[in-house]
């Protein structure tokens, strides 16, 4: 038992004054000024004159006087008995999701469903490797005649001249060479003169001409008279023959075709007689339809 408990057995005016000493002590501490306010603390402390059992109110380290015991005792009391619950609070604001937990074990495997409807077709593969080669077949039957084709375009002709006799002395500019002998011919192109050729059917011609002549000189394909331009063919030095070939086209029947020393030009032209040699030497002109 601690000593403020075996205090109360003592007379009644200890007790009364244990009283005051609580109530007016603290009071009176609480105005003394840099004094400790009672009030605050959890514990108090006193001096009991050991004759008067009076008590003064002291401090855990200050001493009491002489003929006097400290006692202390707590001031806190017992803890009451544990009121009503309160009204229960609004719910609060919802917090945050938690982080995903971990996953669970697998469940056990299902019953099998039943079968899906077919998907569409897919895509052709790529084609496989060749297959050997099969033993061969039997023979067909002929096939019927085909139709007759067009007729082969076979007409053609050369003409020429020896030098000498059938050429004059020289073909002066503006005057035709003349061809006046038949060579080998199929179809109907024909000379209608020493020096022009008659072309009957409307097509396509390849003219080919070799002249021997002396001078450096020129000659042209004619055609109804008209110059063919892009059939002129020439040579400046020697005395080679001057020779040309070209496709003519013609768009009348009938046309008539000649060489020509072109007008204009200021070198008469001389059949070379005898060049090379002793025989007379040949003016060609073939003239054969191609088209």
């Amino acid at each position: 038992m601690s000593k403020a408990l075996r205090f109360l057995h003592r007379p009644a005016f200890a007790v009364v004054a244990l009283v005051l000493l609580t109530a007016g002590g603290a009071y009176g501490l609480a105005r003394q000024g840099g004094v400790q306010d009672t009030s605050r603390t959890t514990r108090i402390y006193a001096c009991v004159q050991e004759g008067t059992r009076l008590m003064q109110k002291t401090t855990a380290t200050r001493p009491c006087p002489e003929g006097a015991t400290k006692i202390s005792w707590n001031i806190v009391g017992r803890t009451g008995a544990t009121g009503p619950a309160g009204h229960a609070g609004s719910p609060g604001a919802v917090g945050p999701s938690g982080a995903p937990g971990p996953s669970g074990a697998p469940g056990a495997a299902g019953t099998i469903g039943p079968s899906g409807a077919p998907g569409p077709s897919g895509a052709p593969g790529p084609s496989g490797p060749p297959g050997p080669v099969g033993s061969p077949g039997a023979d067909g039957s002929p096939g019927a005649d085909g139709s007759p084709g067009a007729d082969a375009i076979s007409a053609y002709a050369e003409f020429f001249a020896l030098a000498p006799p059938d050429n004059a002395a020289t073909v002066a500019p503006g005057t035709d060479v003349a061809f006046p002998q038949d060579g080998p011919s199929s179809g109907t192109i024909a000379r209608t003169g020493p020096s022009s050729i008659n072309l009957p059917a409307i097509g396509v011609y390849r003219v080919s001409f070799s002249v021997p002549v002396s001078e450096a000189g020129q000659l042209i394909v004619t055609l109804n008279g008209a110059d063919l331009a892009y059939t002129v063919v020439g040579r400046a030095t020697g005395t080679t023959a001057i020779t040309g070939e070209s496709l003519v086209q013609t768009t009348v029947v009938n046309s008539i075709l000649t060489v020509r020393n072109p007008a204009g030009n200021s070198t008469a032209l001389t059949i070379t007689p005898l060049a090379g040699g002793t025989r007379p030497v040949g003016a060609t002109l073939i003239v054969e339809q191609v088209g």
